[in-house]
């Protein structure tokens, strides 16, 4: 091997660990104003994850050790995934309560308006499917009900703008965007105590007392006339 393929092999090298230590050290620099800002203003930030999906492994962390976990999603696919398995298969700690909020599948909820404005970007997504696919993810959480008494399924019909799942010590809160799927929207980690794991479980519980179980269920919620 001649001076100049070494030459060229040490630039290459020394190039990507140029990069790779800049980014570590960039994203270092990004939690640290995160947990900066978080620190003095009091919102509780622990983390923020530029994609919902990148906040997985995290997530099933932070499950296995709840106490309590209580999810409001767009259409509860990560329901169904490894993320939430061992909670379903028993494989973690008995949990005290499991609740679980789904938007109402009907033909005329917000759930439609949420589809159409994924239509315009997801050719995929035929007329009538975004309801399907949480009807489908509505009964696994039922068949999962059947056999662990803690878990609840109710419906909400609110506009479809975010992902909230709370557990006793961290809130996951994912902000949908217009023109993408929740999975690539930016999420945000709060920790207890704090500004935003306050607010996300004040939505959660506001959003549980005014859901239903659904116009399929033969049920009502508590008050409900």
């Amino acid at each position: 091997m001649n001076d100049f393929t070494l030459g060229v092999i040490s630039s290459m090298a020394a190039t990507a660990l140029s990069v790779a230590v800049g980014w570590i050290l960039s994203a270092r620099a990004r939690d640290w104003a995160v947990a900066t800002l978080s620190r003095y203003s009091g919102l509780g930030v622990r983390k923020l994850h530029h994609q919902q999906r990148r906040a997985a492994d995290e997530l099933a962390a932070d499950l296995a050790k709840a106490r309590w976990v209580a999810v409001l999603t767009g259409r509860g696919n990560e329901l169904t995934r490894d993320t939430f398995a061992p909670i379903w298969s028993g494989a973690v700690r008995p949990l005290d309560a499991v609740r679980v909020l789904l938007p109402d599948p009907q033909p005329d909820s917000w759930l439609v308006r949420r589809e159409e404005s994924l239509r315009r970007f997801d050719r995929g997504l035929r007329p009538g499917m975004l309801l399907e696919q949480v009807r489908n993810n509505a009964e696994y959480v039922r068949e999962v009900a059947s056999h662990l008494d803690v878990v609840e399924l109710r419906f909400y019909d609110l506009p479809n703008l975010y992902r909230i799942i709370l557990t006793d010590e961290v809130a996951y809160i994912t902000l949908y965007g217009d023109t993408e799927h929740g999975r690539n929207s930016p999420c945000v980690v709060a920790q207890r105590p704090g500004l935003l794991y306050g607010l996300a479980l004040r939505i959660f519980t506001s959003t549980w007392e005014a859901s239903s179980y659904g116009r399929d269920g033969g049920k009502r919620t508590e008050g409900e006339e």
